[in-house]
């Protein structure tokens, strides 16, 4: 598999990364055997980058993850790992602590439930509106110097506060999402990326599954999706009738919507690297497909053409709400 650097800075990672957060119950029950099976899959298939979050099912995934990579050798994988969100014992969702001795303290148990000696790619899942950036930046990076982690990342920020935290120490990439409905990132955050050199890892690809082909109506007990604007009633379908022109012009190219969605995002540039949210052996394979699709620029007007920017309902992205859903917080007129 071809290898993309994430920013100027970084690691060479595959150009295809797997996100492992549908294993450990965000979209409804996973199952342990197959998730498993499902990571050694994609690291016999080349993929070097997986992705997780220490709340992903209040540590479960951290544990999971540790247990695929047993007797795997440390070179063949890099593990990325997102810090900060609070949960309670139900599983509800509280705020978010990225104070530099919380940091400490969720990075111990990060290392001690993956079984590994430091973490390739730590970053704070969202921006915590009490701490100063620089502060948690500031923390990592002596983490950094400590030898328990090798490169610092951000989530969910948008331009201002990604300045401040390259300003303290060289960011690797923003994870945030990217996808053929969800574009709002090319405004202003891409660009701010690119111009400090910083890359993408882009989740989302196939918008949380609604555009991959084999989206149902029915959803299972505990699957968050239920809760996004883009999947209510009168979002979903005018969403899916966006699928179905993808589909058309997939037949054409004799690929999958799925594949088609994930090429598109991978060829807005080397900087870009697709996080594939399979927790099956099946969509992983189906995902992979997507490398050996090499669009055209007659394949990337025919996709604008069919999905122009802003076209999605319920889009997450929407321009009235970006200062809240990239985590950015205005308090008294400016942006923390």
């Amino acid at each position: 598999m071809k290898l993309r650097r994430l920013g100027k800075n970084g690691p060479e990672v595959s150009e295809i990364g797997l996100g492992c957060m549908s294993m450990s119950g965000m979209y409804g029950p996973a199952d342990r055997t197959e998730s498993i099976a499902t990571i050694h899959a994609a690291l016999d298939a080349g993929v070097t980058l997986l992705d997780t979050g220490d709340f992903y099912g209040m540590g479960h995934n951290e544990m999971l993850i540790g247990e695929a990579l047993k007797g795997v050798a440390r070179d063949r994988f890099l593990v990325s790992v997102k810090f900060g969100a609070m949960r309670d014992p139900a599983g509800n969702w509280g705020a978010y602590d990225a104070r530099p001795a919380a940091m400490k303290n969720f990075l111990a148990y990060t290392l001690q439930r993956l079984g590994l000696d430091h973490i390739d790619i730590y970053r704070p899942a969202r921006l915590d509106p009490a701490v100063p950036v620089e502060e948690t930046i500031g923390a990592i990076a002596d983490m950094v110097q400590a030898g328990y982690v090798r490169h610092i990342g951000l989530s969910e920020v948008g331009p201002e506060t990604i300045r401040r935290a390259a300003s303290v120490h060289p960011i690797c990439d923003l994870q945030i999402e990217y996808s053929l409905i969800s574009r709002g990132i090319e405004d202003s955050i891409l660009p701010t990326c690119r111009e400090l050199g910083i890359g993408i890892t882009a989740y989302g690809v196939l918008a949380r599954g609604l555009i991959s082909g084999h989206w149902q109506t029915a959803r299972t007990p505990g699957d968050f999706r239920v809760h996004s604007p883009r999947f209510q009633e009168g979002n979903v379908e005018q969403n899916l009738a966006l699928v179905e022109t993808l589909r058309e012009i997939a037949k054409a190219r004799n690929t999958t919507v799925a594949q088609l969605a994930i090429a598109w995002v991978a060829a807005q540039g080397d900087d870009i690297v697709p996080l594939i949210g399979a927790r099956r052996r099946d969509r992983l394979s189906e995902a992979l497909g997507a490398l050996d699709l090499t669009l055209t620029s007659a394949d990337l007007a025919a996709i604008e053409q069919a999905v122009p920017k802003g076209a999605a309902a319920g889009e997450r992205y929407d321009p009235k709400q970006m200062a809240v859903l990239d985590s950015e917080k205005t308090v008294s007129g400016k942006t923390s």
